[in-house]
């Protein structure tokens, strides 16, 4: 408890020490608005800590820095563009500006979640520069070089406020998280073997696909730690792929002893029922079954347990590197070099177009609105609404995102009163004293912020923001109140736009996913030795921790991905005869498996599924034709039959 106090309590000195060294910095060196680089201090250190529920790991403030960064430089240079092509029609130009805030969200919702934020800070600091320069355009290029010039000195007070105060590594967690990886994948095969409830086991496969993508989280915050850790992150790669083949060989051991209860061999049985309570055993476990297996005759050995004897022993090579961060020796560069692996495409783009929308159609309407009615705080909540709508979309829960902005700049409104019309007046003769108050304000809020409290992190940026801390400072409180009211009405507008422009998509989502996994799995059949190499499992897991979040009580979609996940890898491993007729059905296969993908059209698209169903039923009789082994025509009728019995699931 102490403990947890202590590293509470030195975030919360960390985020203090930001705040105050960008305001003495920007008032020392004259800055026209030190508010700016002392919000980016504040967001650019709070914001990955409301995140994680805690201290943020050493690299994580780092890389969400150089992601502002980024959005910020993009944001100026479109602002630019727009100016200079619409200078002489201002309405147009803001209109432009909404465009360009509409298209970087959708960008946003395309690109990975944690590089999603640099696309939309692009979006709405082009739309705040237009706004801020209406009625005098030729400054824009003065106001968009001191905003970045701003803006990377708050980033650089709260990088260096980081790597001051003891920055918190992952690697134990990253060390701990790996053992407790390979115990749980052990546990896994043993609830396989002994025919578990299915309850049961969809707890254990969801738990460990939960914690192999946090592994694979944990692998990039390292690496924004530092570049020592190069080895060890090549190794948690290949550990990724690692740990979802011993879980898709665990599945496919489970549904093959379904149907032959006898498959694994007593002996072998008795070896993997034996319990383990740490990764020495597991280590003991494999010595032994390797000798058993090396001893056996190899058509007498289960396949599946043949490979997951292998693949477990390879997660161990792998294991001890991680922890040592040694150099990579000879037998552990096969291992990570085994194997080239793709990434998955994505299946979101009808939800990023309808993100597109929301952002660029509010901003547009807030836009028109302002200028009919000439509201002196329409600026600020147009702004708002521009930074809610970008921030909260790509977000799982946009609309709690937005509620947190509501609560936060209704908490802001008292706060910043207290502050703007009594402590700050006070402060103006003591730069000391200034430097105090701020700094009480983020250590309170910097607290809150950790045990992420409803409102907290927009209470914080809210507060700085209606403080107009300006070189010099005035204090008129009709300004204040129209920042204010002009902050909460724009985030109450943006939680209105989250409401009435539903996103309908997460059903045409989920089926997307579903037919990526039958694409997939048809594409492994296949003679091509270069396309039988490339490792799909990563990005297939992928597409079904995505189902997983996207339905997390919809268990019949988990069974079917793990289903067409361990149809893939059979078919990927099984010894197809090689021949041009088998080649040619593959190629048409896949052709009439894309157009499924790729069809809006539900009767469309369900002619071609009708069709996908007759090719694989005339390339099952061609298997027999060509006299195939039971490796091939097993798993071709087993994803036949699967496909057939969820067709509903995989059409509509």
């Amino acid at each position: 408890m102490q403990q947890s106090l202590f590293i509470r309590c030195r975030f919360a000195f960390k985020l203090s020490f930001a705040i105050v060294l960008a305001l003495f910095v920007g008032f020392h060196f004259d800055l026209e608005t030190p508010r700016w680089s002392v919000l980016t201090a504040a967001i650019v250190a709070a914001g990955p800590a409301f995140a994680a529920g805690g201290e943020p790991f050493a690299g994580a403030i780092r890389y969400r820095g150089m992601l502002r960064i980024i959005g910020t430089f993009i944001g100026c240079i479109g602002a630019l563009a727009i100016v200079t092509l619409s200078i002489r029609a201002p309405v147009v130009m803001l209109m432009l500006s909404c465009i360009w805030a509409g298209v970087c969200m959708w960008i946003s919702s395309l690109v990975k979640v944690q590089n999603s934020y640099a696309m939309g800070l692009a979006g709405y600091t082009a739309l705040i520069i237009i706004i801020s320069i209406q009625g005098h355009p030729q400054v824009t290029p003065q106001f968009a070089v001191e905003r970045c010039s701003e803006i990377v000195i708050g980033i650089m007070c709260a990088i260096m406020a980081d790597i001051l105060f003891s920055p918190r590594s992952i690697k134990q967690d990253i060390d701990r998280t790996v053992d407790k990886l390979l115990l749980d994948q052990y546990r896994l095969m043993q609830l396989c073997l002994n025919n578990a409830p299915k309850e049961q086991l969809d707890n254990a496969w969801s738990d460990l696909v939960k914690l192999t993508t946090a592994l694979s989280g944990m692998r990039s915050n390292l690496m924004m730690e530092s570049a020592h850790w190069q080895n060890c992150n090549r190794r948690l790669i290949a550990l990724n792929t690692l740990s979802l083949t011993l879980i898709t060989q665990a599945c496919e051991t489970y549904l093959i002893l379904l149907n032959h209860p006898a498959y694994i061999k007593a002996h072998l049985r008795l070896l993997l029922d034996e319990p383990v309570t740490s990764v020495a055993d597991v280590h003991k476990r494999m010595k032994l079954l390797r000798q058993v297996i090396t001893s056996t005759p190899t058509r007498t050995t289960a396949p599946t347990v043949y490979t997951w004897v292998g693949t477990a022993t390879r997660y161990l090579l792998l294991l001890k590197g991680i922890k040592s961060n040694s150099r990579i020796s000879g037998v552990e560069e096969q291992v990570l070099d085994s194997q080239s692996v793709v990434s998955a495409p994505s299946a979101e783009r009808h939800h990023a177009m309808i993100n597109g929308w929301r952002t660029g159609i509010s901003t547009a309407l807030g836009c028109l609105f302002w200028l009919w009615t000439g509201w002196s705080a329409g600026s600020a909540c147009m702004v708002m609404l521009a930074v809610v709508t970008s921030l909260a979309m790509r977000l799982p829960n946009p609309l709690m995102v937005a509620k947190d902005f509501v609560y936060g700049m209704a908490m802001a409104l008292p706060i910043g009163a207290l502050y703007y019309m009594f402590i700050l007046p006070s402060t103006q003769q003591s730069m000391l004293l200034l430097c105090i108050a701020l700094g009480a304000l983020a250590f309170v809020i910097g607290i809150e912020v950790q045990k992420r409290r409803l409102g907290s992190l927009g209470t914080l940026a809210g507060t700085i923001n209606i403080l107009v801390l300006e070189n010099p400072m005035s204090f008129s409180v009709s300004t204040f109140i129209d920042s204010a009211l002009g902050q909460l009405i724009g985030c109450i507008f943006a939680m209105l736009v989250i409401l009435l422009i539903r996103d309908s998509s997460k059903a045409r989502v989920g089926r997307v996913l579903l037919n990526h996994l039958v694409y997939e799995a048809v594409a492994a059949l296949s003679t091509n030795q270069a396309r039988r190499r490339v490792n799909h499992l990563p990005a297939l897991y992928q597409q079904l921790f995505h189902l997983l979040s996207l339905f997390p009580n919809d268990v019949a979609k988990f069974r079917l991905a793990l289903l067409l996940i361990v149809a893939h890898q059979r078919l990927r491993s099984a010894d197809i005869p090689a021949n041009a007729d088998l080649s040619t059905w593959h190629r048409q296969i896949r052709a009439t498996a894309d157009q499924v993908l790729v069809s809006h059209n539900e009767v469309r698209r369900r002619r071609f599924f009708n069709q996908l169903l007759e090719e694989l039923d005339v390339y099952q009789q061609k298997l027999a034709q060509y006299q195939a082994p039971r490796s091939v025509t097993e798993p071709v009728w087993r994803l036949t039959d699967t496909l057939s019995r969820y067709r509903n699931a995989l059409i509509n």
